[in-house]
């Protein structure tokens, strides 16, 4: 990223800002706007609980004085409970955040330095109150940003996929466990501060526990789904995610569902922002949200529009690898979604393999009760890009499969959309769940997974139901899998592979299941081809050099670590997948502040022992200033019988060595067809 320290207008910055809300509660922000007695700006809120003061005080720094110095006012605000906020954060977009934030929008457009117009911006927590405010009205809001986010709590988010529990439920579920735990500086808030950090020890709750209270799609889940009324957002959206991310199918709904002015931008990064994107390539991304801003908020007459309303990064083939520091490729445009570019070819799956479209295919059947181990090689739901965590060579997991593969590719393929893999199949148990996977395969047989799909065979439609599978009854399925763009050159085959389980991605079924597939035309591979031809193509505009301002200082006194590993013993048969991810110590210069920050999860399975899966996640946070120092220990654990889920988590916390507070959770929660 080129470090930009000549803007068009110098900046102001104010720390330590407190938002009155209506209740007597006090946000904490942190401001930078024009520093200019001028006409007022347009104000740009960026909502979340990630503590703007330290832990992403340094990318802060790239974004928001950077707009700052293109003519607005950006304001990072702490969520309620979080960072030096007042109050208690329980869980994620609860209705009190929601309110809170447009009490913040009503505060930022009645400053004297705001035109009264504001927008919202945000990644990943950020971009789904964006959404959600959008679809809420407030009166200020003329336009949002939002990155990494969905528009399906349920469906498409980090709790469940396709109705199936996904791993980072537990992950995620730990982390927040981790943050809320964290005090509030003194410095900003005074003697305050160990009032605030009780309160905050005492009454944030495990938030795991109410994940796994609703297996389905309930109102728990619709609430904060714009899904559910798309026609509520009446402003302009510009939506952006990476095919490396967990949110990237939220940009394709978006882009076909709404009817305000909007772009999708979906390139090959991780769950970052676009301007720090790995896999790379980064882009200038500050730059199109200038001329989005400068368009929606300001009305300035430029070519933002004038891009395809769908901009995409059409990945070519790759090594299978757990991070690229790059993925070759170029950017394709689409004027609308769905394209008329793209249509969708059928290939039937056969006993020996992938056939051509329109080919006869003999009546055949194969079965597959896949090993717990299947999964392993899978990487994380979302990828983060550190440690590492993409998917590796998938020819260990396929060996647990059903697969399927075509012939040699005569030609160059490429694909934009959502793959589809249509199975009739029976099951011998009542809860059954099914991972499909494409992959492409090299000539040497080196097999990269290109995209996934996951689906709980006991629910409904709209996974709102779920029902008993009837052993030996014949049913009919389509599984969904993420889009992506993706080509596949000459020489190279396709690789369909079916499994009955995928952990720790997933969380397996009570037992284990034999799927039976019928191959006799209706199970089938459905793809979404873009024609090679791109004779009538309009290639969407390069975009800049990726540019912010420069981050703020700081050193690191203690480095971090990264691991992934896993492990197999063949004596007890144990299997295990360890996850380091320590980012050392960070010492922030401008506050003589210290943070620290390290999580260990580790995902063990048994032989085939389904009761076995078991996942532990340890946080450690840390925060120091002279003789200051506050420390808190978090512990989840997740493991299950066939009929329940058992959650035991510990937290405790320290000042100055000494433990303060130390709380305990065991709970039992039944399985609902899960």
């Amino acid at each position: 990223m080129r470090q930009v320290t000549a803007l068009p207008n110098k900046i102001a910055e104010e720390r330590g800002v407190m938002i009155p809300m209506s209740d007597g509660t006090r946000l904490a922000a942190r401001i930078w706007r024009p520093d200019s007695e001028e006409e007022p700006v347009p104000a740009i809120l960026e909502f979340i609980p990630y503590r703007q003061r330290d832990l992403t005080a340094q990318r802060d720094s790239t974004i928001h004085p950077y707009l700052a110095g293109h003519g607005y006012a950006c304001a990072r605000v702490d969520l309620r409970g979080s960072g030096d906020s007042e109050g208690v954060l329980q869980d994620e977009y609860l209705e009190q955040e929601l309110r809170d934030a447009e009490e913040v929008l009503a505060w930022l457009a009645a400053q004297p330095w705001c035109s009264g117009t504001t927008g919202m911006m945000g990644i990943s927590w950020g971009g789904f109150n964006a959404l959600q405010l959008a679809a809420r009205r407030p009166a200020s809001l003329g336009a949002i940003v939002t990155l990494c986010s969905t528009d399906d709590r349920y469906a498409d988010d980090v709790h469940y996929m396709g109705g199936c529990l996904l791993g980072d439920n537990l992950s995620w579920a730990s982390t927040m466990f981790a943050y809320t735990s964290c005090p509030p500086d003194p410095a900003v808030v005074g003697e305050r501060w160990r009032e605030m950090w009780r309160r905050r020890l005492e009454g944030s709750g495990l938030w795991l526990d109410t994940w796994l209270r609703h297996q389905l799609r309930d109102d728990y889940w619709r609430h904060g789904s714009v899904r559910e009324d798309l026609s509520a957002i009446e402003i302009p959206v510009m939506a952006v995610s990476g095919w490396a991310d967990g949110y990237s199918n939220a940009v394709f709904r978006l882009m076909e569902g709404l009817s305000v002015p909007r772009l999708g931008l979906i390139g090959p990064w991780s769950h970052k922002y676009p301007h720090l994107g790995e896999p790379g390539p980064a882009i200038g991304f500050l730059q199109q949200c200038v001329r989005w801003w400068d368009r929606w908020l300001k009305g300035a007459d430029n070519d933002v529009m004038r891009e395809p309303m769908l901009r995409s990064w059409m990945q070519e083939s790759v090594p299978p690898s757990t991070a690229y520091s790059e993925r070759p490729g170029r950017w394709v445009g689409e004027p609308r979604w769905p394209s008329p570019r793209v249509y969708r070819r059928t290939h039937p799956l056969a006993q020996d393999g992938i056939a051509d479209p329109g080919a006869d295919v003999a009546t055949a059947a194969a079965s597959v009760e896949s090993p717990l181990t299947v999964g392993q090689y899978a990487g994380k739901w979302c990828s983060y890009n550190a440690p590492p965590d993409l998917p590796y060579d998938q020819r260990e997991d396929d060996g647990g499969s059903l697969v399927f593969d075509s012939d040699e590719l005569t030609e160059r393929l490429e694909i934009l959309g959502a793959p589809v893999v249509n199975l009739e199949f029976t099951v011998d148990r009542p809860v059954a769940m099914v991972c499909v996977r494409l992959s492409d395969v090299a000539p040497d047989g080196r097999a990269t997974r290109v995209t996934y799909g996951l689906l709980n065979l006991t629910h409904s439609g709209d996974h709102a139901e779920a029902e008993d599978l009837a052993p030996g009854r014949l049913y009919n399925v389509a599984v969904p899998m993420n889009g992506v763009a993706q080509a596949f050159p000459p020489g190279h085959r396709l690789r369909v592979s079916v499994s009955t389980s995928y952990w720790p991605l997933a969380w397996p079924p009570p037992q284990p299941v034999l799927l039976t597939v019928l191959l006799q035309g209706e199970s089938s591979l459905v793809l979404p081809v873009r024609p090679t031809d791109s004779s009538d193509e309009v290639a969407p505009q390069p975009f800049d050099e990726p540019e912010g301002t420069p981050p703020l200082d700081t050193s690191r006194p203690v480095p971090g670590e990264q691991q992934w590993k896993v492990e197999r013993d063949l004596v007890d048969y144990q299997s295990s997948l360890k996850v380091i991810k320590d980012l050392g110590t960070v010492y922030f210069d401008d506050i003589g502040w210290e943070v620290s920050r390290r999580a260990e999860e580790v995902y063990t399975v048994r032989g085939d022992d389904f009761t076995s899966p078991k996942g532990v996640t340890t946080w450690r946070m840390r925060f120091k200033r002279g003789d200051w120092e506050v420390e808190t220990v978090t512990r989840t654990e997740l493991s299950a019988t066939p009929e329940e889920f058992h959650v035991n988590a510990t937290l405790d916390a320290y000042e100055g060595g000494d433990r303060v507070a130390a709380r305990t959770w065991n709970t039992v929660i039944p399985r609902d067809h899960v």
